[in-house]
């Protein structure tokens, strides 16, 4: 692969995606330059801005397994990692995985769940792997979190810990479509005539991993990286 193959996979996969997210480009290219980075994405804004779809489109358009989350008060740790159950047939505890083990994952209004719940995703997004019972289980490659949350309700929510919000690299906002995005989206919809948009897929798993290898070849110019730890360091 080369810059050239790359550029071109990437307008490509931008494209695909523009069919159901409507007037945010930029979004787009931010969150496919998070995948390409191997890094988790939190979006804070308000619920039916189409998180769920551009997550959707993106798995489609990446060949990858879209799970979704719907974090809640009572949602237990065991709901998100699987646990071992009694399985009579053979008389023995199997392990049942649970929604993480998939490629992209949906977690919706993360901070609707406690604390310990929220927890469970912690060694996932870090390590890529699940601990049960004693036992790893490594998750398939590639393997990102897209969380989002409220940034105006409060009630019945829990802040995320400081170790968590550190496992994102970005922190996105979609916001409310223009108006003539609007006038877009409703004439697309009444073209189609189905809420669901057909997304094609444009590269497989193993392309998509083939490609996060090669972001990591991109040379950084040492003026460069100091910039960054003065960014962080005044921040």
């Amino acid at each position: 692969m080369n810059p050239n193959d790359l550029k071109a996979v990437c307008q490509q996969l931008i494209s695909e995606v523009e069919k159901a997210i409507v007037g945010k480009r930029e979004v787009i290219e931010k969150l496919l330059a998070c995948i390409l980075a191997d890094g988790h994405v939190l979006f804070e804004d308000y619920p039916g801005l189409a998180k769920t779809m551009l997550a959707k489109s993106f798995a489609r358009a990446l060949g990858c397994q879209f799970k979704r989350i719907q974090f809640v008060p009572d949602l237990l740790p065991s709901d998100i990692t699987g646990g071992f159950v009694y399985e009579k047939k053979v008389e023995n505890f199997v392990l049942r995985k649970g929604p993480i083990f998939t490629n992209i994952l949906l977690a919706d209004e993360i901070n609707r769940a406690p604390p310990k719940t929220q927890a469970a995703l912690l060694e996932a997004m870090q390590e890529r792997q699940v601990t049960l019972e004693g036992v790893t289980y490594p998750l398939e490659s590639p393997f990102l979190v897209i969380a989002t949350q409220n940034p105006i309700e409060y009630e019945g929510t829990y802040p995320l810990p400081e170790a968590q919000l550190d496992r994102f690299i970005a922190r996105l906002s979609i916001g409310y479509p223009s108006k003539e995005a609007e006038k877009e989206i409703l004439a697309r919809r009444r073209a189609r005539m189905k809420d669901d948009v057909d997304i094609a897929q444009i590269v497989t798993r193993e392309r998509l991993i083939e490609m996060q290898k090669f972001v990591e070849t991109v040379e950084v110019h040492a003026d460069i990286q100091n910039y960054i730890v003065e960014i962080v360091e005044a921040t």
